[in-house]
């Protein structure tokens, strides 16, 4: 399937489970079109890039590992995505590889994952803070970067800040979150 094929068959995909579930499915079996699928996703300007984010997180809902070979790609692009419907699944991604890389268990991302790309997903997530982005990006962001800060020490501080900064002005979705993120940072 070229590029083209794929985009095509992007405007298949809507908000349903089944059908992004179908169409992950899709590039799991077809790891070749892995690329290309990240090629749509970052036509940043193009509606038909929030489909392609829409499949990549639910691709690496079923499978994470099928992106590290893309972890490069994914990291230098993900700072870029700007439309609401696609940055969601672009930060629900970035919290998947972060809690994989902290997580208790053995997996392929704790060594794929580079410092270099977690610096790259630093900064996307404290963007995702700033800036006026809706509560789900946020959340994935502040979980993302309250792991992170296991390794940065400077990371706590500053997010910590922010959150107490933003508190008042946010939704209530934020403010629990943002309560139980900085419980666990005065820990």
């Amino acid at each position: 399937m070229t590029t083209k094929q794929l985009y095509d068959e992007l405007n298949y995909v809507n908000h349903s489970r089944e059908k992004r579930l179908h169409y992950a499915n899709l590039i799991i079996d077809n790891p070749d079109l892995i690329p290309k699928l990240l090629d749509i996703l970052f036509m940043v300007d193009d509606k038909i890039s929030c489909r392609a984010a829409w499949v990549f997180e639910f691709m690496c809902g079923e499978n994470l590992e099928a992106a590290i070979p893309y972890l490069d790609d994914f990291t230098k692009n993900v700072s870029k995505v700007h439309l609401d419907s696609a940055v969601r699944p672009v930060a629900k991604v970035c919290e998947y590889l972060v809690k994989a890389y902290y997580s208790k268990n053995d997996n392929n991302i704790k060594t794929a994952l580079s410092p270099q790309h977690k610096e790259r997903i630093i900064e996307a997530c404290f963007d995702y803070m700033i800036n006026d982005e809706k509560i789900a990006p946020k959340a994935y962001a502040m979980n993302s970067l309250y792991l992170l800060g296991q390794d940065y020490d400077w990371i706590h501080p500053e997010l910590a800040l922010i959150l107490e900064r933003d508190y008042q002005m946010q939704s209530s979705g934020f403010k629990a979150r943002a309560k139980h993120i900085l419980k666990k940072i005065k820990k």
